[in-house]
């Protein structure tokens, strides 16, 4: 009999989730970088274990939301985990219990009891054990967790461990998704995450959060390759000409980067068009955030 089933993955800004769902998936699914907050959508990889297919929800990370667009995000964190079968929450091992681990594991005591809820420490590498072992202890004094795993979603250590537990407590159910599927967000928005991401690296302070990134079309070309035009949206002039560098610097290499990501991500050629448009209001608009997989109703106060 097969299993399958949801899993979330919560926690603070940088703790490791999309490291660590694309560590279980084998593929990059969620983006990475140093800047916290950078996942908005709920991001399904799709992973399997033996007879279990497990879909994890790598949720943005909780923390106190001051826009509309970060309520929407810590909502659908939350959404994240009330859906799911079994929430894994992932905390920093170096870091302990923050005051962000401290607010949710308070949420959790409200929202979560009842539930299955395991506990992954990551980062272990930075720490000594003796570290881990009261971290651990703390940890599960403040809330009744099925399980502790200790990881590097970097390295890879204890995660195998991880999945296979989550496997092996999947209720019994046919397969959510086909065999080869990693992940069920449109390639389209795949695509528009990787850019992103790109931008994200590239660029500093606040700006990667007043702006977002759209796939506007996507062609099929009989060749085999794909014509991608994407649209960087953006809140301020000023923040356009950062974008677009000096002679166009910036926006022909973050497209520079993110096409050979792509074509690598599908394993055939692309070609990838960027345009940027200031649209002032688009942090109140309802269609960005439904490209974004998030819900503008929840971001209100």
């Amino acid at each position: 009999m097969t299993k399958a089933g949801f899993v979330a993955l919560i926690g603070e800004p940088n703790a490791g989730k999309s490291t660590l769902l694309n560590r279980m998936v084998g593929a990059k699914v969620s983006i990475v970088t140093h800047k916290v907050q950078t996942t908005r959508a709920r991001i399904r990889g799709v992973a399997l274990e033996g007879d279990a297919q497990i879909v994890f929800v790598d949720t943005p990370g909780l923390f106190r939301p001051r826009r509309r667009l970060d309520r929407a995000m810590v909502a659908a964190a939350w959404g994240g985990a009330a859906d799911a079968d079994i929430t894994v929450l992932l905390i920093e091992a170096h870091r302990g219990i923050t005051e962000g681990v401290e607010n949710i594991l308070t949420q959790m005591n409200e929202v979560a009891k009842g539930r299955r809820v395991a506990l992954a420490i990551n980062k272990i590498d930075r720490v000594q054990a003796e570290v881990l072992l009261q971290l651990t202890q703390d940890m599960n004094e403040r809330f009744g967790f099925e399980q502790t795993f200790m990881i590097s979603a970097e390295k890879g250590h204890g995660v195998q461990a991880l999945r296979e537990w989550l496997a092996g407590e999947l209720p019994e159910s046919p397969w959510l998704y086909p065999e080869d599927q990693i992940a069920d967000l449109p390639m389209r928005m795949i695509a528009a995450e990787m850019t992103r991401e790109k931008l994200t690296l590239r660029l500093h302070q606040e700006l990667p959060y007043q702006l977002t990134v759209e796939t506007e079309n996507w062609e099929e070309r009989k060749d085999g390759s794909a014509r991608i035009d994407q649209i960087i949206y953006v809140s301020r002039d000023g923040h356009k000409g950062i974008i677009l560098g000096n002679k166009g610097e910036t926006i022909k290499s973050v497209s520079k980067a993110a096409r050979e990501e792509l074509e690598e991500f599908l394993g055939r050629r692309v070609h990838l068009f960027c345009q940027v448009k200031v649209r002032e209001k688009w942090l109140e608009e309802a269609e960005r955030y439904s490209e974004m997989g998030l819900d503008f109703k929840d971001g209100n106060a």
